[in-house]
């Protein structure tokens, strides 16, 4: 079993809102991966990076994406970190048809806000999130069959583009 799609991109992308609207378009289930981690910890993503750290959150976080690759046959929404590992982006590479979603940082700032439930962004969330859009850019790319733009467009219309390209490419 393999993911009919998987959403990749940065913090305020829309991955999980597209994801579920993608899902119900194509009748098939819809997991993202930090909810999954965060219902197996008990407790919240950012608690997870709080109270343990953010090595032992992608630890939990490699392990969710390598049980869901294989197990999951509907839409899979990552969380923003997830491609930093060199193992999931192998993994993602190997047959996985990955769809990028982009936001610029004003569309991404305006999206997460000063978002607590978003560790990596607690401290100075603008500047962290645009080294965060710099930082792993080309690892997105790396993994992406299809890249689909976000910035100032509804998830509807997102999403509707993102099932045009599934469509064509089957």
């Amino acid at each position: 079993m393999t993911p009919r799609v998987v959403l990749v991109g940065p913090p305020g992308a829309g991955k999980t809102t597209v994801g579920r609207l993608l899902a119900e378009r194509f009748d098939v289930g819809f997991v993202d991966t930090d909810e999954v981690i965060a219902a197996q910890a008990g407790k919240p993503v950012a608690e997870i990076f709080y109270d343990d750290g953010e090595e032992h959150f992608r630890a939990l976080e490699r392990a969710c994406v390598a049980a869901q690759l294989d197990a999951h046959d509907g839409v899979l929404a990552l969380g923003g970190g997830a491609v930093l590992d060199a193992g999931t982006r192998a993994k993602l590479r190997a047959g996985h048809v990955v769809v990028l979603l982009t936001v610029e940082l004003s569309d991404a700032a305006a999206r997460v806000g000063l978002a607590r439930e978003r560790p990596v962004l607690a401290l100075n969330p603008r500047a962290h999130l645009k080294y965060l859009l710099a930082e792993r850019a080309p690892f997105y790319n790396e993994v992406a069959v299809h890249t689909v733009p976000t910035d100032g467009r509804e998830p509807q219309d997102v999403a509707a583009d993102v099932a045009a390209l599934l469509e064509a490419s089957s």
